[in-house]
């Protein structure tokens, strides 16, 4: 998460965050789920050349796919904007090898319950391949803090919202997606899936056979249809909605965490402290880390380029680690794709990716779970827009306001954090430069002021050109270091 440290500075290129409307957080709550509706009915909507496409006898429908931060966020704008909402997603119990950092703006701005937020980190270290090891922290406000939570209980909270808010929940594996069009101003889009036996009856969508899909029993069951008018793919790195639309090839990297309970005297030690690796030894491309939970630790690492080599790198990791987790018991091992890049399409007629799905994860830090959630909010306050809160068909144009805005506000921070990986992570004297850089009070609190609230404010310009001419200082001298070991070692 944090090995974007000092990256921003350079970058300058984020722009402010549009301000957005709050939702109040249910900490406990209990979902109440509409009741099954026995009959159905199937709309054709056919609308003059020049009249707005209006719905009659029911609002607009939308199958949200994946019930991860991304999905979850626009279900909940999606059924509180008037929209039939019906969010699907496979693994309730999901527990994705994520590092589970949110920065600070995302508490208030998502309404997040502070009994869902793990450890409250206020101190990183940054370790160079060396094991120089430089605290990072030291600008923090007494009220800053990157939030740590566990991915099974955020989206768990973030689709019991949706949920109350008006959205079914389908707990049920998405299969593919068909495109019927009825004339040239009407079309439909039938989702194929599985349900597992715990999902409701809905009355958005046409149930035709029992209910006997299980997720742990390896995909047995038989198939529901559901018709919608607009689709949202939250679906992840290997969507399948995204596969439905020519989306596009999107290169990933693969994710390796593993859950570790140690001793609660070395756990007091990651009170509200976490680590960031770098090394060739832990990753060629990217970074390990040891992040604080609840009662124990996540250690891991990823790569694009050496994904044969995963678990090889991850027992680098934690031998890195080793004096401060020794004796601890692996609880849990994980593996996941992360996209490395937005794809080529995110857009097609009334069909829009969000989160993982279009390949919103920052390069250098990794960061991914802002970003899905502020994309599926996004995505769906355009379709409450141009539906007039679902009374209205929506067009691509409608969604392509959301892509439009996106891009406008982070595109500019995915292609500089893109440029600046290539800098620092393709050597290991580039990453002894890295961490130096990251010893600069300066480049803490300008990365952490764009972290922590999403947008930059402008630096000293004085201050900016130092800064410059310190990190090609130690670009050369970790160069010209680099040059003595390779001698060294020969």
């Amino acid at each position: 998460m944090m090995s974007s440290l000092a990256l921003n500075t350079f970058a300058g290129l984020c722009h402010p965050i549009a301000p957005n409307h709050r939702t109040t957080a249910e900490t406990h709550h209990t979902v109440s789920l509409p009741k099954p509706i026995s009959t159905h009915k199937k709309f054709i909507v056919r609308a003059g050349k020049f009249s707005p496409r209006v719905i009659t006898g029911r609002n607009l429908r939308v199958a949200v796919v994946g019930g991860g931060p991304a999905g979850a966020a626009a279900a909940e704008i999606l059924a509180r904007g008037g929209i039939e909402t019906v969010l699907i997603e496979r693994k309730m119990d999901n527990c994705k090898p994520c590092g589970g950092a949110i920065p600070l703006c995302m508490v208030g701005e998502f309404g997040l319950p502070l009994d869902i937020i793990d450890r409250r980190v206020t101190r990183m270290k940054m370790i160079s391949p060396s094991n120089v090891a430089v605290d990072i922290g030291r600008t923090l406000k007494p009220h800053e803090y990157i939030g740590m939570v566990r991915r099974e209980v955020f989206d768990a909270y973030l689709r019991d919202r949706a949920a109350t808010a008006g959205a079914n929940v389908i707990n049920g594996l998405f299969l593919k997606m068909d495109h019927t069009r009825f004339d040239s101003s009407e079309s439909k889009y039938v989702a194929i899936l599985y349900i597992v036996p715990q999902s409701p009856i809905l009355s958005s969508v046409l149930l035709q056979f029992p209910n006997r899909y299980h997720a742990k029993a390896g995909g047995a069951g038989e198939r529901r249809t559901l018709e919608v008018d607009a689709v949202i793919g939250a679906d992840g790195a290997n969507s399948r909605v995204a596969k439905s639309i020519g989306a596009g090839d999107n290169e990933y990297a693969i994710a390796f965490q593993e859950r570790i309970k140690i001793p609660s005297e070395k756990m007091e030690y990651y009170e509200n402290l976490a680590e960031v690796y770098v090394g060739d030894d832990v990753s060629p491309d990217f970074y390990g880390w040891v992040f604080p939970k609840s009662d124990h630790v996540a250690v891991g690492t990823g790569t694009v380029t050496h994904k044969g080599d995963i678990k090889k790198l991850q027992f680098a990791t934690r031998h890195r680690a080793r004096d401060k987790i020794l004796g601890g018991k692996i609880i849990r091992v994980e593996a996941h794709p992360i996209p490395e890049h937005p794809r080529p399409r995110r857009i097609s007629g009334r069909v829009a990716l969000v989160g993982d799905a279009a390949g919103y994860v920052t390069k250098c830090s990794g960061e991914g779970i802002y970003y899905a959630a502020k994309s599926g909010r996004m995505c769906a306050e355009a379709i409450v827009a141009g539906s007039e809160h679902g009374k209205r068909m929506v067009e691509e144009g409608d969604l392509r306001k959301y892509l439009e805005k996106w891009d406008k506000t982070y595109w500019p921070t995915y292609k500089a954090l893109d440029v600046l990986q290539k800098v620092f992570y393709r050597s290991n004297p580039a990453r002894e430069a890295f961490v130096e850089m990251c010893a600069d009070e300066y480049v803490q609190k300008r990365t952490f002021d764009s972290y922590l609230y999403k947008k930059v404010v402008p630096g000293n310009p004085l201050d900016d050109l130092k800064l410059a001419v310190n990190t090609i200082g130690s670009l050369v001298r970790a160069h010209s270091l680099g040059r003595e070991m390779e001698k060294i070692s020969v």
